[in-house]
């Protein structure tokens, strides 16, 4: 099978035919780097919907005191359903799908190192995601113990629980696979004079979260193995009446759950670093100093997890510690917001739609990071423990963190997938819309939590009522953004509706995933692309 290349590597149209499978075969037996990226991005979407589905009926639950349509064990289930399908089904496949459709195209690679793993990867995360959303349909209903999984309550679950601990552990299976696949892809595919320092952000915050990944995915299936066994085969790590400890349940829970929250955060830092140069204008300000705040925070994430922890009866030592090390945290991220502040200071800036998705992460991001450090504070943290500052705190920076940079990634990348431009005044729409909603929704959830509001309740006293319904109207406002950002931006790209985008979208936009044409061929860089001095360029 000859393929004429042209000087970029890309396959030429004298590709045969059956070069790739056609139809539902093309899909299912993907071993291409961008069909599962659209996989995965697909996949996480649907997660998002029925993750968002379950919000609303908190918020429904939630909009008057008193209860209203669920019983409280019906209520419960949705608020950990509603966490573990947000961070397990949609945030978190979400990046690896960035990672999958752009790390090769951003490193010069021709696909990713290990294809057919890929592939296994992926279609893993299929019954995972059934059995967590299934699970509602078993005896007993889901799993309602709170997305952390607590003992002594994972104990006394139903059926549901086992379910959703098998999920979990192939759930973690895929990220490791997955993990494995981008550290190799990094270190072993890149073109010849792409230097690690030279790589783009974002190849740089995957390949520290796949580290991070690969630490912790394995200290969650040891914690949940651990409750499996204490459910079903006679051990008592967990069970006060056999001497178990609950506490340690936690201490085990948090070191890979602290850790998880810069999984779910590092890879929109490398996201939002791509696009406020190039709607800039500028050269990203400081990049060494960039990867190095990105190493710093993987590595002190793991020695801050038991601010989590404040009110278990830890001593006051163990408080001061923790206390310190997750203040000590909020300097390289720090370093992060100067950063980006400092390359749109006297740039030449546009606020096209992937542009104010990266401002207004920017934003509500560093809002939600000012919330953590007040968090951080043990006395503080003692009053705000388990309140809606809480909810309010995790939301800033995972919806707005997390969610907000994968939206400005979609309108930043579409093009280069899709071939289309997406319609700029409904991408303005979507934006202002989500915020503004956003907001609504969270932001009073900040003085219910100080006035003293705790979280997971399904009724409240009456002082309360204002405050909620805001929120619950604000919640449907949010989810019907998205919906609209699906079917009116997404759907007509995707369906080749829309302006036929250019090689090159973005004047400033850098690097190599914008010298293949839009949109990308199905093979790209056949043969390694020679770069210029900057690694940015393909020359010849």
């Amino acid at each position: 099978m000859s393929a004429v290349l042209d000087h970029y590597g890309h396959a030429g149209h004298d590709d045969h035919a059956h070069d790739h499978p056609h139809g539902w075969r093309r899909w299912v037996f993907a071993t291409n780097h961008k069909d599962i990226g659209t996989l995965y991005l697909l996949f996480s979407f649907t997660m998002l919907m029925i993750g968002g589905l379950l919000a609303l009926f908190i918020r429904l639950e939630l909009f008057q005191p008193g209860l209203q349509y669920f019983n409280p064990e019906l209520f419960n289930q949705f608020t950990t359903m509603h966490g573990l399908i947000m961070v397990f089904g949609a945030i978190m496949p979400a990046f690896v799908g960035f990672a999958n459709w752009m790390i090769p195209l951003q490193i010069g690679a021709a696909d990713m190192a290990f294809a057919r793993m890929n592939n296994f990867s992926f279609w893993l995360m299929i019954p995972a995601g059934l059995m967590l959303a299934g699970s509602f349909f078993m005896p007993g209903g889901a799993p309602a113990a709170g997305w952390t999984l607590y003992a002594p309550l994972t104990l006394q679950m139903g059926p549901s629980m086992d379910a959703g601990i098998f999920a979990l552990h192939i759930l973690g299976a895929s990220s490791i696979m997955g993990s494995i696949n981008i550290i190799v892809t990094i270190l072993n595919m890149r073109a010849p004079g792409m230097t690690l320092m030279k790589m783009p952000l974002f190849a740089w915050t995957w390949l520290i979260t796949a580290f991070l990944l690969i630490a912790v995915m394995p200290v969650l299936a040891g914690a949940i193995t651990m409750t499996l066994t204490d459910r079903h085969f006679g051990t008592s790590f967990f069970n006060p009446a056999g001497g178990g400890d609950p506490v340690m349940y936690q201490h085990i829970f948090w070191f890979f759950g602290h850790p998880e929250v810069y999984i779910m955060i590092l890879p929109a830092f490398g996201i939002v670093s791509a696009i406020i140069p190039a709607f800039s204008r500028k050269k990203l300000f400081g990049y060494t100093s960039m990867v190095y705040a990105t190493a710093s925070i993987a590595i002190l994430s793991f020695i801050v997890w038991a601010h989590h922890m404040f009110t278990t009866g830890m001593p006051v030592t163990g408080q001061l510690f923790f206390m310190y090390a997750t203040m000590l945290i909020a300097v390289p991220t720090g370093v992060k917001v100067f950063n980006w502040i400092a390359t749109m200071w006297k740039g030449s800036m546009t606020f096209e739609t992937p542009m104010l998705w990266a401002v207004g992460f920017l934003f509500v991001f560093t809002m939600g990071g000012f919330t953590g450090l007040i968090l951080a504070m043990a006395p503080i943290d003692i009053q705000l423990q388990d309140s809606y500052y809480v909810v309010a705190h995790f939301h800033y920076v995972l919806v707005a963190g997390s969610l907000f940079s994968m939206f400005a990634g979609v309108y930043y990348w579409a093009p280069k997938w899709t071939g289309r431009m997406y319609n700029e005044t409904r991408g303005k729409i979507h934006f202002w819309g989500s915020l503004i909603f956003f907001n609504i929704t969270f932001f009073p959830m900040h003085f219910l939590g100080l006035a003293g509001m705790p979280r997971r309740y399904a009724d409240y006293p009456m002082q309360f009522a204002d405050f909620n319904s805001i929120a619950s109207v604000g919640a449907l406002g949010f989810g019907l953004m998205q919906v609209y950002f699906f079917v009116l931006v997404m759907l007509p790209m995707m369906m080749g509706k829309g302006e036929k985008a250019a090689q090159k979208p973005w004047e400033a936009a850098e690097g190599l995933e914008w010298e293949v044409p839009s949109p990308a061929p199905f093979h790209t860089f056949e043969t390694p692309p020679k770069l210029d001095a900057t690694a940015t360029r393909v020359i010849g």
